[in-house]
């Protein structure tokens, strides 16, 4: 904090004293992790286009271990009979299941719904005592400890699994090496018909899961999670203490703890199917958590900032938020310069603006394209139909995006825990 503070006051005192200088200076910075998340995405992008048919793991013989599935509910008795009946439908032996529905004890509507519910010997509800904060990670690391698996698997309550995803999961863990602490499945979008909102999202994290996760794991970099359908050896879990109950994007902070205590992540094929937020209220909610925990992750990675860099560097998370912040910034630099270079004389324009204004203008157009082809070279035929030309509304969505970044540094100050 100190540190932090320092550099913010000495910042502004330069902006005061050298004000050209020191735009130029942030000018460049920002303009830099702008570049630097295009690289991961470009070479995410070059790496799915070379990829061949990735080899399921080999079968094993040998009994099949206790799994245990957490799943964190809120308010959700709706979804109570589509969530049993998705989880009764895994292919893996009731004998060796441990699934814990974790509900507030308060939520008295969620505990009546499973109360009603038929459910099988396999199933255990826990209810969370009241208390703050009242997040999913504090509900599933209250539950933790009473986990009986080996290994252990997180979903939400409207997720829709692939019934083999627990056996691929397993086959994965016991094929691969021991420092593999963590698979994540990939997440499939299904509502992508519905909105404009709902078709991005579907490119969006076609993108993230089906390209770059799995390039960043075969390059054995650091992988901020997804919210659910990650796979864990327990003891591992258990090892690291769990989620962070005081962060409410707490998947990307285990993926990066996990990293740091020298870990890896891997990938499996069999995916989770969602459906997208399709308004952009609820769209924006969202996303502003996400990156108000991304900002909590960050500030404390930098509690030590050169074990951080030396450990994995600051490009994941911190490129991703300053270039999120960053991006209606260069839009207006780009729209002031162009409209000199409109409406002024040419001379207008110096040297190093109009440097800066090629440079700022190839990041742009760079990201919005690497963005909708890593998206697209992902999906199916029938999910790009589903799309159709809506991915043209990228831009649009970019700025939303920066709208919930934000939004998020202000809500880190105004409510900081709020799910």
């Amino acid at each position: 904090g100190f540190y932090l503070g320092a550099a913010l006051t000495l910042l502004v005192m330069l902006l005061i004293t050298l004000p050209l200088a020191v735009l130029l200076l942030l000018h460049v910075v920002l303009g830099l992790f702008f570049l630097a998340t295009v690289i991961i995405r470009v070479v995410a992008l070059l790496a799915k286009w070379r990829e061949r048919h990735r080899q399921r793991p080999a079968p094993r013989l040998g009994q099949r271990p206790v799994y245990s599935v957490f799943v964190a509910l809120y308010r959700e008795a709706a979804v109570v009979p589509q969530l049993v009946a998705t989880l009764n439908r895994l292919e893996w032996p009731a004998a060796c299941l441990d699934i814990k529905l974790i509900c507030e004890a308060d939520d008295r509507e969620t505990l009546d719904a499973l109360a009603a519910a038929r459910l099988g010997p396999q199933y255990e509800v826990v209810a969370v005592p009241s208390g703050r904060p009242r997040t999913k990670p504090k509900a599933l690391t209250y539950a933790l400890r009473a986990a009986r698996g080996e290994y252990l698997v997180i979903y939400d309550a409207e997720d829709r699994i692939d019934p083999a995803q627990l056996e691929e999961a397993w086959r994965t863990f016991e094929g691969g090496p021991d420092h593999i602490a963590c698979l994540q499945a990939p997440l499939i979008i299904t509502n992508a018909r519905e909105s404009w909102i709902s078709a991005l999202f579907a490119v969006e994290y076609s993108g993230l899961f089906r390209a770059l996760l799995p390039r960043l794991a075969a390059a054995r970099m650091p992988m901020p999670l997804g919210g659910t359908s990650n796979h864990f050896r327990t003891r591992v879990l258990q090892e690291v203490g769990g989620w962070d109950p005081f962060n409410v994007t707490e998947d990307a902070d285990l993926g990066l703890r996990l990293y740091r205590r020298g870990y890896r992540c891997g990938v499996i094929t069999r995916p989770t199917y969602e459906e997208a937020p399709t308004e952009i209220r609820a769209w924006l909610g969202q996303r502003t958590r996400w990156f108000k925990g991304w900002l909590q992750t960050w500030l404390v990675l930098m509690r030590r900032p050169r074990q951080l860099v030396r450990d994995m560097g600051q490009v994941l998370v911190g490129g991703l938020i300053l270039s999120s912040l960053a991006h209606p910034l260069l839009l207006a630099y780009i729209g002031v310069i162009a409209w000199r270079l409109a409406v002024l004389e040419a001379t207008a324009v110096g040297p190093l603006d109009l440097t800066l204004f090629t440079l700022d203008a190839l990041n742009i157009a760079g990201s919005y394209a690497v963005f909708i082809a890593l998206g697209r070279i992902g999906m199916t035929r029938e999910e790009r139909r589903a799309v159709g030309p809506r991915w043209l509304l990228t831009p649009l969505y970019w700025l939303l995006i920066s709208k919930a970044a934000w939004r998020a540094v202000r809500e880190l100050r105004s409510n900081p825990f709020f799910w």
